[in-house]
């Protein structure tokens, strides 16, 4: 069982489950999403995944096509993405979570898009864009 909150601590979710490898992205919506040089995101099937306060906090902004990003209305972080092409996964900020991961980082992805400010400086595959 894993934990996670915003940082305000006014949504709470717990994840029922093993953790997948951490996906590293650096295209250019998840750099403004975030404010930061890359994502890590975790994919979790959406039915080990569930919201325990809060959510009613909970907003939603469609950032292209199909994906949705929800994060917290009230203190604004990030909190998770899925697409609807793909309802039974929950990309979950890895950031978020509470307790020590197993997991770890698995890829890069999006690297064509990736801040010219940040170096990659792990031995981690590299992908232009989605993983194959």
């Amino acid at each position: 069982m894993y934990t996670g909150n915003c940082l305000c601590q006014g949504i709470q979710f717990e994840i029922d489950g093993e953790l997948a490898p951490i996906q590293i992205c650096h295209c250019k919506q998840c750099r403004q999403a975030q404010g930061t040089p890359f994502v890590t995101n975790i994919p979790v099937a959406a039915n080990v995944f569930r919201i325990i306060k809060g959510e009613s906090l909970l907003k939603s902004f469609e950032s292209s096509p199909g994906k949705v990003r929800q994060f917290c209305g009230q203190c604004g972080s990030p909190i998770l993405s899925k697409r609807h092409n793909a309802p039974d996964v929950v990309r979950i900020r890895a950031g978020t979570l509470n307790e020590e991961l197993k997991t770890r980082p698995a890829f890069h992805i999006f690297v064509q898009d990736k801040a010219n400010w940040w170096d990659i400086n792990d031995a981690l595959p590299q992908h232009e864009t989605f993983a194959p």
